[in-house]
């Protein structure tokens, strides 16, 4: 049986109820006053679906408000088969491939590929390198910088720095103005544990390593070391290979991207590559993992920057 079989995928009300499900799973709850006791489900031939009352505040609500669908008018059923659709697609999911398979015009699917993107964007910021686990750094450039002439090496590129947890599996990447020693200083700092070890490649701007870990590994890809010969550990090929599936996204799936959104790319990548299959994640179960995190996270066109 097809994965976009399930009644959730077809039915408005089986949606909702699994939304609801998810995001209320110890009842409704009032979005403007939290109450959670004296509400009701309301009925009627002409009452829209999932629409609850407060009765403490008098507020009407659905599981809607305060979420990425809150004031869409898209169906929840075409909702859930889009998070399906990106959550399981490895490279991503365009928003014209999203605009002919669910039917709605090319703008609303734009819209709705961003509002999920963001419900991706992790709450979770728990250092890396815990108990002196080890975690490869990397930076890697793409498309073109706003209103920068091309010039010779990336200066002109956009400028993304990734870090990955080799214990947890999980990455956590940053699109950054410069490639320096004072931005990887800040981007260790605040995201490493000190007794983590870090593992880079020969690049300068990673010399002051130490100050923020306790041990710095690095090979010299200029020399053609990959592996180091003294501790095979230090490598820097697993952040390489999440390089690579985001690039391989990034031009042969979405192709352009413009600066003001790639944070919301560089999310995506990261949940989608943190809760993967080697991790213990199946497609369905990132789809939920994925809708736990739309509370909180509404987008409008204004702040989207369409």
């Amino acid at each position: 049986m097809s994965a976009l079989s399930a009644p959730h995928f077809h039915n408005e009300q089986a949606a909702y109820d699994y939304v609801e499900a998810r995001i209320w799973p110890n009842g409704p709850v009032c979005p403007k006053c939290g109450g959670v006791e004296r509400i009701g489900l309301m009925g009627g031939k002409s009452t829209r679906i999932g629409l609850y009352k407060c009765y403490q505040c008098r507020s009407p609500f659905t599981v809607k408000i305060g979420t990425i669908f809150e004031a869409s008018h898209v169906p929840m059923r075409l909702w859930l088969q889009a998070i399906y659709l990106i959550a399981s697609s490895k490279k991503g999911f365009s928003s014209n491939q999203l605009h002919r398979t669910l039917g709605v015009t090319l703008k609303t699917a734009w819209f709705m590929s961003h509002r999920i993107r963001e419900a991706m964007r992790s709450g979770d910021l728990s250092p890396f390198g815990a108990e002196g686990g080890v975690v490869e750094a990397d930076e890697t450039y793409i498309g073109r910088e706003p209103n920068t002439p091309v010039t010779r090496g990336g200066s002109h590129k956009m400028k993304v720095v990734s870090l990955i947890d080799r214990d947890t599996g999980r990455a956590r990447s940053f699109v950054v103005d410069n490639v320096n020693v004072k931005t990887i200083g800040q981007i260790v700092a605040g995201n490493m544990v000190r007794e983590a070890r870090l593992v880079t490649d020969e690049g300068s701007w990673y010399r002051r390593a130490l100050e923020h870990v306790d041990a710095h590994g690095t090979v010299n890809h200029g020399k053609g070391e990959y592996v180091s010969r003294f501790d095979p550990a230090i490598h820097t090929n697993t952040v390489e290979g999440f390089f690579s599936i985001f690039k391989r996204g990034m031009k042969g799936v979405y192709q352009h991207c413009g600066k003001r959104h790639l944070h919301r790319y560089m999310a995506e990548f990261d949940f989608r590559y943190t809760e993967r299959q080697a991790n213990g994640v199946d497609d369905a179960a990132r789809a939920d993992l994925l809708l736990a995190g739309i509370v909180g996270k509404r987008l409008t066109y204004e702040t989207a920057g369409a």
